[in-house]
């Protein structure tokens, strides 16, 4: 039986990865890594797999592993348009809502490998969160398995090449941003909203108020706002 690790954090992919793993358990041994101490190359050669997923990771993956070992990382960007940091965030500021989701070789240079397999993904309506969500529904049950079953030759990336840099905490100030309309508004609040991330903010003195779950209706937008209180 074939032997896959699938390595990944956020909760919804954590529960895609055992559901994956009950899918396919007559097909595939899939063992689950959630910490960065797991994914040592002790360990990775006591399973010996023949493909290492990684559908959300935070962290560098070593030379040691992917040198030896086939091993796939997912991007939402139609690369090499969109490589670096904080591509959902950065894909929404600039009003792309039509992009891809790239399952790449994973090499030396960040989102630099080839490509095995693109498919399409809209992130113009709802929560980062939920975004999250939907991509990794496509990643575990349509992406991966397309690959281990098809082992498409990867390609070389074509096309422009985008660089993102990494959004830092500070960049969640709404009364920094560049809003002029109520959709700029929208985009910035949702966009931020997901488990780990930085909810959208500003500051009245020593309040600090965050916003989330935000939603069009009508002429107007409706959320959830929590206040804060903040010593100097």
């Amino acid at each position: 039986m074939k032997k896959v690790v699938i390595a990944t954090i956020k909760s919804w992919n954590i529960r895609n990865a055992y559901k994956f793993k009950e899918l396919y358990k007559d097909k595939y041994e899939v063992v689950i890594i959630t910490d960065k101490r797991e994914l040592s190359e002790k360990n990775i050669r006591s399973i010996n797999p023949e493909w290492i997923f990684f559908p959300h990771w935070s962290w560098i993956i070593p030379p040691e592993l992917y040198e030896k070992y086939t091993c796939v990382v997912f991007h939402i960007t139609d690369l090499p348009f969109g490589r670096g940091g904080s591509p959902l965030q950065n894909l929404i500021q600039r009003k792309i809502y039509h992009t891809k989701i790239s399952a790449i070789q994973v090499e030396e240079g960040i989102d630099t490998g080839k490509i095995y397999l693109k498919k399409d993904f809209y992130i113009g309506i709802g929560s980062a969160e939920e975004i999250f969500i939907a991509a990794s529904q496509i990643i575990f049950f349509d992406m991966i398995p397309y690959i281990l079953e098809n082992k498409p030759i990867p390609q070389a990336q074509e096309g422009e090449l985008i660089v993102f840099k990494r959004r830092r905490p500070e960049e969640s100030n709404l009364q920094k941003a560049e809003i002029k309309n109520l959709d700029d508004f929208y985009d910035f609040v949702r966009m931020l909203d997901a488990e780990g991330y930085p909810k959208a903010f500003f500051k009245i003195n020593n309040l600090k108020i965050e916003f989330s779950e935000v939603h069009k209706k009508s002429n107007k937008l409706v959320g959830r706002f929590e206040v804060f209180y903040e010593e100097n």
